[in-house]
């Protein structure tokens, strides 16, 4: 729990570092809160390996940042074409995680969509005419921000604790004799006197 807790602290005082110095950005406070808070929990979830967690989160940011290229290039600024882009963007999400048959976790891809749309989608309603030069902008933003959330909880994130091994199934005192062979074991009685053990006469 304290390196939870230690974890939270250093990417709040990034946070306000990066933002207040504007080191990415003087319009990117939204971004960087978003990419720090997203890569924290990347690093500090302890679901699959880092490599496969960060690609998932990578993969979604692609198809997020494709899904606002699309839309502005071929949909109509309504509703429905929102509704197209969301219902494409993330059936592929299942898909890569189909494809990959659950190395890139579905949370993970799942986290680099809602990055995007956190961070691009008032940008995007402001002027899609813009999208490409505002949307490489703000993904890369976020990305670099995530990236080093990322770098926070894994490097403060505990061991996961080890998983029991599995119970061996109790052994039969007599096993049963195979088909066609000798009893496995010999059933021994005690005399009621002296409690000597006397083997059982066989029928």
């Amino acid at each position: 729990m304290k390196r939870y807790i230690l974890a939270g602290l250093v990417l709040a005082v990034l946070t306000a570092v990066i933002t207040a110095w504007s080191l990415l950005g003087a319009q990117a406070g939204g971004a960087v809160l978003l990419g720090l808070a997203l890569g924290g929990a990347l690093g500090l979830v302890p679901h699959g390996s880092v490599a496969e967690r960060t690609a998932g989160f990578v993969l979604g940011v692609a198809l997020a940042w494709a899904g606002y290229l699309a839309r502005a290039a071929a949909l109509p600024d309504a509703p429905a074409g929102w509704a197209v882009v969301a219902f494409v963007v993330l059936s592929l999400c299942v898909v890569a995680y189909a494809a990959s048959r659950g190395r890139l976790p579905l949370w993970s891809l799942l986290l680099g969509v809602v990055g995007v749309v956190g961070a691009y989608d008032s940008t995007y309603a402001a002027d899609p005419t813009a999208v490409v030069s505002s949307s490489v902008e703000v993904t890369a933003t976020l990305l670099l921000a995530s990236a080093i959330g990322l770098l926070v909880g894994a490097l403060l994130t505990p061991e996961p604790a080890p998983e029991p091994a599995p119970e061996r199934p109790a052994v039969a005192a007599h096993a049963a004799p195979a088909s066609g062979g000798a009893p496995a074991s010999t059933p021994v009685t005690l005399h009621p006197l002296t409690r000597d053990p006397h083997p059982q006469p066989e029928a």
